[in-house]
């Protein structure tokens, strides 16, 4: 059976609604979560693609969480071997690190609902095409990357121009968060460490997102965004390809 690594950082960044995707391929979903385990050491060499997903910290924290550093060589290896590769905010900052490109801090954090920008070769891109010109997408992060040499740059905001890119054939880096649901959205709304980031983002200044500014845009654009995220993650799947016994439910395992 064909199996997916994915790389957790805390529990409150889950697979959201990749989770079911992921299922109804019949993949076999290989976590680990270096919240619990951060000494842990994967064997990437086991998997068909990696999925490393989000966390409040950021690739600089290296001497304090040395699991990013295995992160780091987990994705290198992954892109010697081929191996689909997707990052989604953190992750995506520690893929384009592997790939040479410097992570710098926003200006200011963008937390919220952004309209997401295609470029030309956003467009015409197997995985990212299905969300047209623009889109609504779901944002937060304080830190960006730049587009790695020789990466095809895919979308952009007004805020950060670098919100997605392409390296190679399988290899993808998105700085938003289109696995979000309501339910994943209010529990962010509701973790502390999140509550005080959002507060302090939405002093600093008028016409900001607050909580209640970001329901409002939650109950106008989550459709839309699910419906486009069901479309780009299944094109990123179809990179991995589908394991021989399509009917059987994978199972779930925790390293």
């Amino acid at each position: 059976m064909s199996r997916l690594l994915v790389f957790q950082h805390i529990a409150a960044e889950p697979l959201g609604t990749l989770d079911p995707l992921i299922r109804r391929r019949g993949h076999r979903v290989r976590f680990t979560n270096f919240e619990r385990h951060p000494d842990v050491q994967p064997n990437v060499d086991r998997y068909r693609g990696l999925i490393v997903l989000g966390g409040p910290m950021n690739v600089e924290d290296q001497a304090q969480r040395p699991h990013l550093r295995t992160e780091l060589l987990a994705i290198e290896r992954m892109l010697e071997q081929g191996k689909p590769v997707l990052g989604i905010c953190l992750g995506a900052q520690l893929l384009a690190h592997v790939l040479g490109a410097p992570i710098h801090r926003q200006r200011e954090p963008e937390i919220g609902w952004s309209r997401l920008q295609t470029t030309a070769e956003g467009r015409a891109d197997p995985v990212l095409s299905p969300l047209g010109e623009h889109a609504p997408v779901f944002q937060w992060h304080g830190y960006h990357f730049e587009v790695p040499p020789g990466a095809a740059h895919l979308a952009r905001t007004d805020a950060c121009e670098q919100q997605a890119f392409r390296h190679g054939d399988n290899a993808y880096g998105f700085q938003f968060h289109m696995e979000m649901d309501q339910r994943l959205i209010e529990r962010w709304l509701a973790t502390p460490g999140y509550r005080d980031e959002l507060a302090q983002f939405a002093a600093g200044g008028a016409g900001r997102n607050d909580e209640h500014a970001i329901r409002a845009a939650t109950a106008q654009h989550i459709a839309t965004m699910q419906a486009n995220a069901d479309a780009v993650f299944n094109g990123f799947l179809d990179l991995v390809g589908r394991p021989r016994r399509r009917h059987t439910l994978p199972s779930r395992e925790w390293a």
